[in-house]
C-alpha cells in the first residue's frame, strides 16, 4: 500500500508539471545581455564578369577605411586562380578591381578589412 500512495504522489507532481509552458518555468530563464551595436562598415561593390575579365567598383560610404581585396575562381581546374592585392578604400570613395582567367570565370567575391 505504501509504494502504491507513493507511486500515485509522483504521478500527480509530474502530471501538475508537465503542462506548463516552458516560459513558466522561472528557473530554467535566462535573460542574454543585449549586444552592443556595431557601427555600419564595408563598402558597397558591384562586380561585372565579361567574358574571363571581371571587373568590381567598390564604394566606400563609412567614415572608416575599408581594405577590399577581388578573389577570382576561374571555372577549369588548370586555370590560376587569384586572390588580388589589397587596396584601401577611404571614405566616399570609390576603387576599381580588375582581374582575369584564360578561359571562364568559375566565381568571384570581394573581402573586406577594417584598418588597424
Amino acid at each position: 500500500m505504501r509504494l502504491s500512495r507513493r507511486l500515485a504522489s509522483t504521478t500527480v507532481a509530474v502530471a501538475l508539471v508537465l503542462p506548463l509552458p516552458y516560459e513558466a518555468i522561472a528557473h530554467a530563464r535566462v535573460h542574454a545581455a543585449a549586444p552592443e551595436p556595431e557601427e555600419p562598415f564595408g563598402s558597397e561593390c558591384r562586380i561585372r564578369v565579361t567574358g574571363s575579365q571581371v571587373t568590381a567598383y567598390c564604394h566606400n560610404p563609412y567614415p572608416e577605411t575599408d581594405r577590399v581585396s577581388l578573389h577570382v575562381e576561374c571555372a577549369r581546374w588548370w586555370d590560376l586562380d587569384s586572390d588580388g592585392s589589397s587596396v584601401d578604400a577611404e571614405p566616399a570613395q570609390t576603387v576599381r578591381l580588375t582581374a582575369r582567367c584564360w578561359k571562364e570565370v568559375g566565381s568571384v567575391w570581394v573581402s573586406h578589412l577594417r584598418e588597424s
